[in-house]
């Protein structure tokens, strides 16, 4: 799966950026960096002004690859959904049991993310916190409708349709698959969330792993 992975290349909607970053160096830098910042000081500390000096380059420089920093947010986004439904597509390609593919995408989605050496100016586990943290900033917005009518949450709402079809393929009964598909897919970000600043209000602890909890679920709801 790592080398399928590899060789394919992430498609971003062409609207979040002015430049596409991966076309240069100091693209990739912009985007390797961004990454590292806004885990330090998190999204509304993040300036541009600051990753100028991070990467030892003008502000102005950074805004000839992306608007604004809401923007390069969507960016991020965006790759790491995509990265999420690669993975999801190689590792259930070939399972045919319907619960042993649902169980393997939930494990997926809620597992620790690991780097992904195969990118190297992204580290995924890195990112993956910037998601727990900071993917409802891309959607809670007046400007949300119409962002989502130029494709911005696309690729996020096709990994929710994914997890949605597997369930409704393990029942095809089940009239709740695409609000139990997104409560696991959102779900997933917010329990790490909670477990990682609101301990008392979830169950998940180092001993007890999120995907018990959703397979559990699944059984008892779909079986």
């Amino acid at each position: 799966m790592d080398k399928l992975i590899q060789n394919l290349s992430i498609t971003i909607n062409k609207k979040m950026f002015v430049k596409d970053p991966e076309s240069t160096e100091l693209g990739k830098n912009i985007v390797q960096n961004s990454i590292l910042l806004i885990d330090e000081i998190g999204f509304e500390s993040f300036t541009f002004r600051k990753l100028g000096e991070r990467i030892q380059s003008n502000e102005s420089s950074i805004y000839r690859y992306f608007e604004s920093k809401h923007k390069l947010l969507l960016y991020l986004s965006t790759w790491y959904w995509s990265w999420v439904e690669y993975r999801l597509v190689f590792t259930t390609n070939n399972i045919s049991n319907p619960l042993e593919k649902l169980e393997k995408a939930v494990d997926i989605l809620t597992q620790k993310i690991e780097d992904d050496d195969s990118t190297k100016h992204i580290n995924e586990s890195v990112l993956n916190r910037i998601i727990i943290a900071e993917f409802s900033k891309t959607f809670l917005t007046k400007e949300v409708d119409q962002e989502n009518k130029d494709g911005f949450f696309q690729v996020y709402k096709r990994v929710i349709t994914r997890v949605e079809e597997m369930l409704t393929e393990l029942n095809p009964k089940y009239k709740f698959a695409k609000t139990l598909a997104s409560s696991i897919v959102e779900g997933s970000l917010h329990q790490h969330y909670l477990k990682d600043h609101f301990s008392n209000l979830t169950n998940l602890s180092e001993n007890i792993c999120l995907s018990e909890f959703y397979k559990d679920l699944i059984k008892k709801t779909l079986l």
